[in-house]
């Protein structure tokens, strides 16, 4: 499934229940950088994610915000808390029926998108350019679109491809 928003365009708001069942809007972080990423809990390339991102965050802080969204039909609720808190995740939504990975084209886990301060769409694909065959990354996408927004800048790069598992649907 392609992706029906553009980069630069408003990124589509959305409403999802975390596992505690607190709902959170895409709104609710205007002002602040916001990474979305469609994750997985058994994909391996999630896994890897999970800890370049945690190390980026860091330094990036409060300006930033993390947000994985579980959007695989064959991932139960006790599976995404468990390996969500081993792999510290600051937030977790659940997209049950696929809406949100719908609306913004996710085919991967993980699919990443990154939206500014003000709601728009400045990047979206993969996290760095690791390949089946290249597992050590030489560039990394999503640390260099979320700097370039920290400094000012549109990013280098707005678009990748992005790799990992495929997104598991329940219409398929």
């Amino acid at each position: 499934m392609d992706s029906i928003i553009s980069i630069n365009q408003p990124a589509p708001d959305f409403a999802l229940s975390d596992l505690d069942g607190e709902n959170h809007q895409l709104t609710d972080w205007r002002g602040r950088i916001v990474i979305l990423v469609f994750w997985s809990a058994e994909c391996p390339w999630s896994g890897q994610t999970d800890k370049e991102i945690n190390d980026a965050i860091r330094s990036w802080g409060e300006k930033v915000v993390w947000c994985s969204i579980a959007s695989n039909a064959n991932e139960p609720v006790e599976l995404l808390q468990q390996v969500a808190d081993q792999r510290k995740l600051p937030l977790l939504l659940y997209d049950p029926l696929e809406m949100i990975a719908d609306l913004y084209g996710a085919q991967t886990t993980p699919h990443v998108y990154v939206v500014d301060e003000k709601g728009i769409l400045r990047y979206q694909g993969a996290v760095n350019d690791r390949t089946f065959r290249k597992r050590q990354p030489s560039r990394f996408y999503l640390r260099d679109a979320v700097e370039a927004l920290l400094a000012g800048h549109l990013p280098e790069l707005a678009k990748t491809a992005p790799y990992g598992c495929t997104l598991v649907r329940f219409n398929e």
